[in-house]
């Protein structure tokens, strides 16, 4: 008794830009003539695929939407609803918080539509600020008070983490990241204390980055990008010259949260993968040199004379500011994230500029400051770019070099396992972890 197997065609449950799949259906091509695949498989494969756009007009309105109900929702709380009792509207408040949690899992469960479930999802994050405000309203507690962000950020991320949803993430981070920046900056007032909160926030980031590539991918490019805009903007403020350390004390805040930073940093030198480890040292590195810059007394009289000091100082933060955007520009490649080459970029700009205005202004006036501001900035952009065009190139190089006796045939150059990452073909879902927007 003979058994016949029938393959079937699998849907199209992926959706790809039309640059992507016009890129997938060219290799496929290249594939059937150097006889590596059959045109019935070449055909299976560009099955799984249909053309659209991740960032349809549907998903923006759905996402702009949810996120002004969210806020609108919260505008109403801190306008009292004085029409009803305090009881009523905290119970109102949270009964619509749980009305779009819930229809937002369900719909999951039920495999809706994609967009919608992530607009839902962003409301049910939002919608759980305005609860945690009111609660606060109805027992009296200050609006000001940081540990209503920090508890709004612990729910969001609560959420993320069990739906394994990217947008609630997102807005964890950024309460989390306001909500540790305001308790340990009101705690400690001082410029170094200033920079050592946003550094600390950063390479907290970085190293969780690095510690999320290995159990849950997708959330790996928020933390990273999230540490990495932290870790230059304490950097930034490390190079202003009438930051310094007078009056800095460690608080338990302070101290608790370098401690728990190190650790990160610690556990991601041990457990990351690939080059997740180097970035979790470099971002460590960064914020020492930080410190040290704030440390060094330099003279912060505006109207003062230009000292010799004043000038080394402003140098050397010039330096270890390219030198740290460029890093950062480098892990965007290698990555393939344009949020972090955009981000080093924008970054470099805006330092640049500062410093060219903080520095050079008091040197020379006029027409010379913008010619010599203009000379920076052509400067500056050619070496940059001259330093992505060479990692590119590099890049392209080891790609078409071939495995080596060491490396196995699935691995890739960076040590990473093989197959491609989960955005690299527009999908909406990483294959196998579950994870949705």
């Amino acid at each position: 008794m003979t058994t016949t197997t029938r393959t079937t065609r699998p849907s199209a449950a992926h959706t790809a830009s039309p640059g992507r799949l016009d890129w997938l259906t060219g290799e496929l091509a290249r594939w059937r003539e150097e006889g590596l695949i059959s045109a019935e498989q070449s055909a299976a494969i560009l099955g799984r695929y249909r053309a659209g756009r991740r960032f349809s007009l549907g998903r923006l309105l759905l996402t702009v939407g949810a996120a002004f109900v969210g806020v609108g929702l919260i505008w109403l709380v801190a306008a009292n609803l004085d029409a009803w009792p305090p009881l009523v509207r905290i119970l109102v408040v949270a009964a619509l918080w749980l009305a779009v949690l819930v229809t937002g899992e369900v719909l999951h469960e039920r495999r809706a539509s994609a967009p919608l479930v992530g607009a839902l999802r962003l409301l049910a994050a939002l919608a759980f600020g305005g609860t945690v405000f009111q609660a606060a309203q109805t027992l009296q507690v200050p609006a000001y008070e940081p540990v209503l962000v920090g508890v709004w950020s612990l729910g969001a991320l609560v959420h993320a983490y069990a739906a394994r949803a990217v947008l609630p993430l997102l807005v964890g981070l950024a309460t989390g990241t306001a909500w540790l920046i305001f308790q340990m900056a009101s705690d400690e007032p001082s410029g170094l204390g200033v920079v050592i909160c946003l550094i600390t926030a950063g390479v907290l980031g970085v190293a969780l980055g690095a510690l999320h590539d290995r159990w849950l991918p997708t959330f790996a490019a928020a933390w990273r990008e999230t540490g990495a805009a932290l870790l230059l903007a304490g950097l930034f403020a490390a190079a202003l010259p009438y930051l310094d350390a007078h009056g800095f004390g460690w608080t338990p805040w302070l101290a608790g949260a370098v401690v728990v930073a190190g650790l990160a940093v610690v556990a991601a030198a041990a457990l990351a993968p690939g080059r997740g480890r180097l970035e979790a040292l470099g971002a460590l590195a960064a914020a020492g040199a930080a410190v040290a810059l704030v440390l060094w007394e330099a003279g912060s009289d505006p109207d003062a004379a230009l000292s010799a000091g004043a000038v080394a100082h402003a140098a050397v933060s010039v330096l270890v500011y390219v030198l740290v955007a460029v890093a950062v520009a480098v892990v965007g490649t290698l990555r393939d994230s344009w949020r972090l080459t955009s981000l080093a970029t924008a970054a470099l700009v805006v330092f640049t500029t500062f410093q060219s205005f903080a520095v050079f202004a008091r040197i020379v006036t006029g027409a010379w400051l913008f010619l010599l501001l203009g000379v920076v900035f052509l400067a500056t952009g050619l070496l940059f770019d001259r330093a992505r065009r060479g990692l590119a190139a590099s890049l392209d190089a080891d790609a078409d070099a071939p495995p080596d006796g060491e490396r196995g045939a699935g691995a890739r150059p960076d040590g990473e396992p093989a197959g491609a990452r989960p955005d690299e073909l527009g999908t909406d879902a990483a294959p196998g972890t579950g994870v949705t927007r």
